[in-house]
């Protein structure tokens, strides 16, 4: 969760104080926003913490994959992995 008080911060400030920012980032695991003349610019997260978003995202991925298989299984729309192969092999003259 974002608190405002404490994690939207002027790029000017971030680079006075980047030492002290990294020590914040590292405890609370919370990004924090920066800005440039009162405008969301940037966001600074630790590397563990953008780690973990990044793993979260490719599960999502994942699961959205999954769930689009069995939609397309369960609405007909497969073939048999036999008549894609042969087609495959025809496609690139691929010798059985």
């Amino acid at each position: 969760m974002l608190d405002i008080t404490k994690d939207i911060q002027s790029l000017t400030t971030f680079r006075r104080r980047s030492g002290a920012f990294m020590k914040h980032l590292k405890k609370s695991k919370r990004p924090v926003v920066l800005t440039v003349k009162g405008k969301a610019a940037a966001i600074v997260q630790d590397a563990a913490a953008y780690q973990r978003l990044l793993d979260i995202a490719a599960r999502a991925d994942v699961h959205e994959a999954i769930r689009q298989g069995l939609d397309d299984s369960g609405r007909g729309r497969t073939r048999p992995a036999r008549e894609v192969f042969d087609e495959i092999r025809r496609h690139h003259d691929i010798p059985r």
